[in-house]
């Protein structure tokens, strides 16, 4: 559903139910995967689809019977094997798997809020109870970066823990199905939610147009961030110079600022500071200290370091916004050029991101972290 949200969001506004088919599973070489839907509104009108034609005609009449009458949520199955999928046409020899549900915008308020975050390209994911016990079928919750739960599926612990895993996939851009099994008393009866994310790539913002903002860029961007590197020289900030990013010219402060009040900026934004001046590096350190991103890193020696956070301090710092700033930028590699120092920053940046020491794995510390424990969900798409 959030695939087509920029087309149902204006729709989901004006108050008109629809019935949601979106494909939960598919095997062998069925056309359409996971997340994708089919919307058949009270107006009669159609949006996306879930097999590119071959099975749209049967869904769609299932749909229409659903806006008509019974709105209880319902699966749907088409495989090559079967003669109801081969008389729609499924002979691509694949199966697919269908979840439809009826959607009344005046009774639920978290969907119209979502879709616009899709439509907006902010991260959001939806989960939904596929499979399972029919008091629950059907019930959703919907999960932001920092941000409480909307929704609930019926039981506070269940929420907690799908809570947990949604959030896992929509860090990590996944749409799919998390299986809920008895293990740990998460709940009575196995269940399967189906969980969609619109999750834009995380952003990476490098300010300093050096040969060290050209590898880190190269780097960030091959990590899956999407890379901007801002300088207010236009002379050393040209799109020839740093291929693998978007390029800014504006002073670093004003530019994060804009970026801050447009919304896009979250709690995955990265950071780095490597212009070595302190005319841009005070009042840009000054504004990312007290954002909610994810990493702020300074360049600089241990005395431009030191210099700089009494600068910061007298600039009304607190103790709390200081410690996290991550200075001099980077990790012990023994770096010596923009690309070994690059690599240093990459290496922090995913240590911090995940909770890793830094430290050899040859000392025996963990080498998974934050892992879900065996048996209790399992990411399946």
């Amino acid at each position: 559903m959030l695939e087509i949200a920029a087309d149902l969001v204006e729709r989901v506004r004006r108050g008109i139910p629809f019935v949601a088919a979106t494909v939960t599973s598919v095997a062998g070489s069925a056309p359409r995967q996971p997340g994708s839907s089919l919307v058949v509104d009270a107006d009669g009108t159609v949006l996306g689809n879930v097999s590119g034609g071959c099975v749209d005609a049967a869904v769609h009449d299932t749909c229409q019977n659903m806006l008509a009458g019974d709105h209880r949520a319902r699966a749907l199955h088409f495989g090559y094997s079967d003669a109801d999928a081969f008389d729609v046409g499924l002979t691509c020899g694949g199966t697919i798997e269908l979840f439809l549900r009826h959607h009344d915008p005046t009774t639920e308020p978290w969907l119209e809020p979502a879709l616009a975050d899709a439509a907006g390209g902010r991260a959001v994911a939806v989960a939904t109870i596929v499979r399972g016990p029919e008091a629950h079928l059907g019930r959703v919750i919907v999960v932001r970066p920092g941000k409480s739960v909307a929704g609930t599926l019926g039981d506070e612990l269940l929420d907690q823990v799908a809570e947990a895993q949604t959030t896992g996939a929509l860090h990590a851009g996944r749409t799919g199905t998390l299986e809920l099994g008895v293990a740990d008393s998460h709940c009575r009866e196995p269940m399967t939610l189906l969980v969609e994310s619109n999750s834009p790539p995380p952003r990476m913002l490098v300010f300093g147009a050096i040969d060290h903002a050209a590898a880190l860029a190269r780097l960030g961007s091959f990590l899956g961030y999407q890379v901007t590197v801002c300088d207010a020289r236009a002379t050393f900030a040209t799109p020839e110079r740093f291929p693998d990013a978007e390029v800014v010219v504006d002073w670093p402060h004003r530019y994060l600022s804009s970026q801050a009040e447009a919304g896009l900026l979250d709690q995955r934004t990265v950071v780095s500071v490597l212009t070595h001046d302190p005319k841009f590096d005070l009042p840009l350190l000054k504004s990312a200290l007290r954002m909610p991103v994810a990493y702020v890193g300074a360049m600089g020696s241990r005395r431009t370091h030191e210099e700089r956070l009494t600068r910061l301090r007298d600039a009304g710092l607190t103790s709390g916004e200081l410690d996290r700033l991550h200075s001099p930028i980077g990790l012990d590699l023994g770096a010596r050029t923009p690309q070994e120092t690059a690599l240093s920053i990459a290496a922090e940046v995913v240590a911090h991101r995940h909770g890793g020491s830094g430290a050899s794995l040859s000392t025996g510390v963990p080498i998974h972290h934050g892992a879900p424990s065996t048996g209790a969900l399992a990411f399946s798409s």
